[in-house]
C-alpha cells in the first residue's frame, strides 16, 4: 500500500542512498522495524535499519565503507559521514538451544519470510522510501493502528527464541500505552522464569529503556504482573503489600508508589534524566520492607542505609558499572536528609547543596513528594536557599590548605584533616571570610600544635 512516511533527520539522508544504490544494482531493500513503526506514529526516529535481499558480500562491494559486525547473521554497517546503517540481509532462522542465538541461518530471497522471524508485528513492517510503499505482512499497522502488541506468529515460540523479548513486549506496551496480547501475557506467565538465562549486561538494558521512556510506572507493573520481576528484581516485587504511613502515603503500600514516582520523575522532567536517577528511583524504597515495624505508627527505621546495601547488590547483579553503582548508591542514602533541611546549620546545608549531582537529588525528592504527600515545602525551600547563596557561596574555594599550613609551621598529620574541617566550616557559616581572618583563627585555637 502506499504510504508517504516522513523520516526527519537531514542526517537519514545516508539510508536512503544505501535503498537506493542496492536497488540499482537489481537486489531488494527496505527500511524496516522500529523507524517504520515511529514513523507511521509520528515519532522521530533515532535510527533506521534496512533489510535487504543482497548477501553480506555484496552489500560490502556496492558501498566503500563497511563493517561486518554480524557476518554469520548477514549484518554489515554500512558508514555515511558520522552515520551507521545496519544493513541486514533476509533471512531464515531455527533452533534457539541457548535462548537467544539461532543455530541455523539461511539467506532468502524473500522480505516476507524475513519479517516472519521478527519478534512484534509492529516491528514487522517494511517501507520502500523510493516508492513510498509499505509492506505489511504480518497485521503490524493494525495492530498500531488499535493500540496492540502481539507477537508475529506463535508467542510461546518467539519467546523461546530470545527471552528477553518478554521484557521487550512489557517496554513497547508500556512506553507506547498500547495493550499487550492476552496470548503473549499467558506465554510470558509460563516462561518468566527463564528469564534468568538472560544476561545481567542485556537485562539491564532493557529495565533502564522501560524506566527512562514514557509510563514507566505502568512498565513496571506489567513486569510484576506477567510474573517477570520477581526472577530478576525480587526486591522490588516484594514490596507488595507493604502498608505506609497513610497521613505521609495515602497513595498506598510501598510498591503503588514506587511506581507513582516513576511516572511522576518521567512527567516532571519530560523524560530528560539519567538513568541512574531512574534506577535509584526505582530502588530508593527497596530497604522499606526488611526494615518494616509497627509501633506507635508504621515505620522504615535505617531503610535509606539498609536500600543502600541491597541496592550495590542488585546493581552489580545487573552489571552497572562502579561509578554507576556510586552514584546510585549517593541518590538513596540522601534522599531522607530533606526532611531535615530546615533545621540545619548553614554549614551542613551548604555542604548539602554541594553534593555531587545535586539537581538529581531535587529531582527524586521532588518526585517522591508528589507521589506521595504531594508537600514541596522542603523543595521550595531548597530551591529559595540555592538563589540566595548562589553557586560560589555553596562552594566556595577555600581559605587555607595544607600548604598553607605547613608555611605556618604545622606539621603534616591528622591536625591538619581537623583544622582545615573547622576552618571550612565557619567560613560556609560566615564566620570567616578572608585567608587573613582563618589564619588568625588557626593561630589562636591550634598554637599548641605547630612545631
Amino acid at each position: 500500500m502506499k504510504r508517504k512516511l516522513d523520516f526527519e533527520k537531514k542526517n537519514f539522508a545516508g539510508a536512503f542512498q544505501i535503498v537506493r544504490t542496492l536497488g540499482e544494482k537489481g537486489h531488494k531493500a527496505f527500511f524496516v522495524g522500529g523507524c517504520v513503526r515511529d514513523a507511521l506514529l509520528g515519532v522521530e526516529c533515532d535510527e533506521i535499519d534496512i533489510a535487504t535481499s543482497a548477501t553480506p558480500e555484496q552489500v560490502q562491494k556496492a558501498f566503500a565503507r563497511t563493517v561486518a559486525v554480524g557476518e554469520s547473521f548477514g549484518v554489515v554497517l554500512v558508514m555515511d559521514g558520522d552515520m551507521k546503517f545496519e544493513v541486514a540481509t533476509f533471512r531464515r532462522e531455527s533452533g534457539y538451544g541457548d535462548g537467544r542465538h539461532p543455530e541455523r541461518v539461511n539467506y532468502t530471497e524473500s522480505p516476507e519470510e524475513d519479517v516472519r522471524r521478527r519478534d512484534f508485528t509492529i516491528n514487522g513492517m517494511l517501507y520502500d522510501p523510493a516508492s513510498a510503499e509499505l509492506y505489511d505482512h504480518v497485521g503490524g499497522l493494525s495492530d498500531l493502528e488499535r493500540g496492540f502488541v502481539r507477537t508475529i506468529g506463535d508467542p510461546g515460540r518467539r519467546f523461546g527464541e530470545d527471552r528477553l523479548r518478554m521484557m521487550r513486549a512489557v517496554r513497547f506496551a508500556a512506553c507506547l500505552g498500547f495493550e499487550l496480547d492476552g496470548a503473549a501475557i499467558s506465554a510470558i506467565r509460563e516462561e518468566a522464569s527463564r528469564i534468568s538465562v538472560v544476561s545481567g549486561e542485556r537485562i539491564r538494558e532493557e529495565l533502564v529503556k522501560i524506566l527512562t521512556r514514557r509510563n514507566p510506572g505502568d512498565g513496571i507493573r506489567l513486569l510484576s504482573s506477567c510474573g517477570l520481576l520477581e526472577h530478576f528484581l525480587p526486591e522490588v516485587e516484594c514490596m507488595h503489600g507493604v502498608q505506609q504511613p497513610p497521613q505521609f502515603h495515602p497513595e498506598g503500600d510501598v510498591f503503588e508508589h514506587t511506581c507513582l514516582i516513576m511516572d511522576t520523575l518521567y512527567a516532571n522532567t519530560d523524560g530528560n534524566y539519567s538513568e541512574e536517577l531512574a534506577v535509584a528511583a526505582l530502588l530508593h524504597d527497596v530497604g522499606k520492607p526488611p526494615t518494616y515495624r509497627e509501633s506507635d505508627r508504621i515505620r522504615f527505621d535505617g531503610h535509606d542505609r539498609v536500600g543502600v546495601r541491597m541496592s550495590e547488590t542488585i546493581c552489580r547483579r545487573l552489571k552497572f558499572s562502579r561509578k554507576q553503582i556510586k552514584r546510585i548508591s549517593e541518590l538513596i542514602l540522601e534522599h531522607l536528609k530533606f526532611k531535615d533541611v530546615f533545621n540545619m546549620r548553614k554549614s551542613t546545608l551548604k555542604r548539602f547543596l554541594s553534593l555531587p549531582y545535586f539537581e538529581e537529588h531535587m529531582q527524586m525528592h521532588l518526585a517522591d513528594c508528589m507521589a506521595s504527600h504531594g508537600k514541596t515545602d522542603a523543595y521550595d525551600f531548597i530551591r529559595e536557599k540555592m538563589e540566595e547563596y548562589g553557586r560560589e557561596e555553596i562552594t566556595p574555594p577555600p581559605l587555607l590548605c595544607g600548604r598553607d599550613l605547613i608555611g605556618l609551621g604545622y606539621s603534616p598529620g591528622p591536625v591538619f584533616s581537623e583544622i582545615l574541617g573547622q576552618v571550612e566550616e565557619l567560613q560556609l557559616e560566615n564566620r570567616l571570610s578572608s585567608k587573613e581572618e582563618a589564619i588568625e583563627f588557626v593561630l589562636k585555637n591550634y598554637s599548641g600544635n605547630r612545631g
